[in-house]
């Protein structure tokens, strides 16, 4: 593993699988993944819903036996990839794997042979990449061609950036930025204030979250990093008028962030594509350092 990187900094994949082959699924994904290896399928629920959990691994010999309860699993979290891994064959396994196909898990990997390793790697690292994120961030990059590059990494990060990140404040920091820089940025091009496009852009998480029917309310808010299900319901009526219930039923993640482009990126396309969020443009004369650090201040964004 990188001296860089730590072990809580990988996205955590649960796991369920016999104890010799824990081992080399822990050694296989030593510096790209950390494992959290559960009993049952009920553990790996639990995970589900009180953790960022980015895939779920299941072994042919130990869930074959509880396939209704995968079958129930892949069900409630849909947007949450699911892989199967073969280590051994026996008398059972063509039908284990057959009831494993049956509960909605589309992904089996052979890992008898040392290349099966290698594409069990790469499919979990495949699978933690969202696609749903790459597509939303696919079509972002078609409405802003031509955009100068730290207006992309704007919008780029908003999407992709740790929950944590709730406020422009925080946002700014993580950006390199003075908060009342990129704010009067915003103003000056016309653009609407870039604390509403991250406040957007996380109901777009919230929304892709809800699509798994096995979270709740105070699941999503966890997930997301707001300080409570309150907080979350509060976020969502400020700036949506509606109910968390009602958002949930109104939206997925295509509609919220169809709702994203409609009101702040295609009426903004003319100034966006000319927008420098995160640097002065060329030419451009702003007032003395020292007095440009002591403007007026942020007040305390709300992370709700």
């Amino acid at each position: 593993m990188p001296h860089d990187t730590k072990a809580s900094d990988l996205p955590p994949i649960t796991t369920l699988l016999t104890p010799a082959e824990r081992q080399r699924v822990d050694a296989a994904g030593e510096g790209c993944y950390r494992t959290l290896h559960r009993d049952t399928v009920d553990d790996l629920i639990r995970d589900l819903k009180s953790r960022r959990v980015q895939a779920v691994l299941v072994s042919v010999s130990c869930a074959g036996a509880q396939a209704a309860r995968v079958a129930s699993l892949v069900r409630e979290f849909p947007r949450v990839p699911a892989v199967a891994i073969l280590t051994e064959f026996e008398l059972k396994t063509p039908h284990a794997v057959l009831a494993l196909g049956q509960s909605g898990i589309r992904r089996l990997v052979d890992v008898r042979q040392a290349v099966g390793w290698r594409e069990l790697r790469g499919a979990l690292m495949a699978d933690t990449g969202d696609s749903g994120h790459r597509g939303m961030l696919g079509q972002l990059a078609v409405d802003l061609a031509g955009a100068p590059p730290d207006c992309w990494r704007f919008f780029e990060t908003i999407f992709t950036c740790s929950p944590r990140i709730g406020n422009v404040r925080m946002l700014s920091r993580h950006l390199q930025v003075l908060p009342s820089t990129m704010m009067s940025r915003f103003f000056r091009a016309g653009a609407p204030a870039p604390k509403r496009y991250l406040a957007m852009a996380r109901l777009v998480r919230a929304a892709r979250l809800f699509e798994n029917s096995g979270f709740s309310v105070a699941n999503v808010a966890n997930h997301l990093d707001y300080s409570s299900p309150q907080s979350f319901g509060r976020h969502v009526r400020t700036l949506l008028r509606m109910t968390a219930g009602d958002f949930r039923h109104r939206y997925d993640g295509a509609g919220m962030f169809d709702r994203f482009r409609g009101e702040l990126v295609l009426p903004y396309l003319t100034v966006l594509r000319s927008l420098r969020p995160l640097t002065a443009p060329p030419g451009w004369a702003g007032p003395p350092q020292a007095a440009h650090e002591r403007g007026p201040r942020e007040p305390s964004p709300r992370t709700d």
